[in-house]
């Protein structure tokens, strides 16, 4: 007879092994540089220390600076969208959203999303590692080295940016979207902080920890198993075939410590699971959007997952909206219900306009 345990170990390499939900996401091109105005000048600030040669213009209103931190080993870019009138107009602020990537993805992979180069408001898409799970990890020590990337994106990107930027540095007028490993970015970031984010929302996120299948994606980014995945994405580097792998690898355990749930031994696992009832009442005043395909073996497991949040969400009495596209028919022509930018850079034309009314709104 199995135990739990046993059951759950076996569900979890069942998942492990087949990269049922691999919550990979990566731009299609790399994108060519291209001489533009020079951008704004960014002072130091809040951990970052930006490095001597490391900004790219792509274009007036579109650039991208490089930063060290402490709190994450190596140099990481941090890409930036400017509306068009950011410069015309100096005496106004703008509102901000931060686009958070999937992994094993980058932050000039938001360019395959057009919606978000908007007018309205400022973009920010920090890097978030090729499986950095938007999570201060256990582990230290890994072959990944210094990995506290919630901390970096929280308490010294967005300051680094209000500092610098013309924002209006409030809750109303700051959004988190996020796509597969990003999707569970932008939930857990919107949990963890409700004070600086009043609008969050998740595309095709692993946004239910309580799922072995979700825990196993983790899995597969911590032993860098990306052979199944590659038979089924979209999105990988064009012409290659080929996945860009997830990095070195690294203890099962570095990010969230073991995911059998024996004597707790999952804890931390429970603790920023972004579908626990206690995790998600930290969203009241909020405004969430959930989107998700149902329509390969990926997406199938995001949509139960969204499903989850949803169904919570309404039992808490708090306001959401999912749009579970299915198989992406009723989306937009050039998406098949999977987990691949044919599908989110329509979902994000849906979100960006409804995301710009509220801000106007809120102002």
């Amino acid at each position: 007879m199995r135990t739990p345990l046993t059951t759950w170990r076996a569900r979890t390499r069942t998942a492990l092994a087949a990269a049922a939900l691999t919550m990979t996401a990566t731009l299609a091109t790399p994108l060519a540089h291209a001489e533009g105005a020079a951008p704004p000048v960014l002072s130091d600030g809040f951990g970052l220390t930006q490095v001597a040669g490391g900004t790219e213009v792509h274009s007036d209103n579109d650039f991208t600076i490089t930063v060290t931190t402490p709190q994450v080993a190596g140099p990481h870019r941090i890409r930036i969208f400017l509306p068009s009138g950011y410069r015309t107009d100096p005496g106004k602020r703008w509102p901000v959203a931060y686009f958070l990537h999937g992994g094993p993805g980058n932050p000039d992979d938001a360019a395959a999303a057009p919606a978000l180069r908007s007018d309205s408001m400022i973009t920010v898409v920090p890097d978030g590692g090729r499986k950095g799970w938007y999570a201060d990890w256990l582990m230290q020590n890994t072959a990944e080295g210094a990995a506290n990337w919630e901390t970096f994106h929280l308490k010294q990107v967005v300051p680094f940016i209000d500092a610098n930027l013309r924002t209006i540095a409030d809750k109303d007028h700051r959004a988190v979207v996020g796509l597969s490993m990003g999707g569970f970015g932008a939930l857990h970031y919107g949990e963890a902080r409700p004070d600086l984010f009043g609008h969050v929302a998740s595309l095709s996120g692993g946004i239910d920890f309580g799922m072995a299948e979700v825990r196993a994606a983790v899995l597969a980014t911590e032993l860098n198993v990306t052979g199944a995945w590659c038979a089924v994405s979209t999105s990988t580097p064009s012409g290659t075939g080929q996945c860009t792998g997830y990095g070195p690898t690294v203890d099962s355990d570095a990010i969230f410590g073991s995911p059998y749930p024996v004597l707790n031994a999952d804890r931390i696992w429970k603790a920023v699971d972004p579908a626990a009832p206690a995790n998600l009442a930290r969203l009241a005043g909020a405004e969430v959007t959930l989107y998700t395909g149902d329509n390969d073996v990926i997406d199938h497991f995001t949509a139960i997952a969204a499903r989850n949040v949803k169904s919570r969400m309404d039992t808490l009495g708090l306001p959401s909206r999912l749009v579970d596209y299915g198989d992406g028919s009723a989306l937009a022509p050039g998406c098949d219900g999977g987990h691949n930018y044919g599908c989110w850079a329509a979902a994000l034309a849906d979100y960006v306009p409804r995301l710009q009314d509220s801000f106007g709104a809120k102002s």
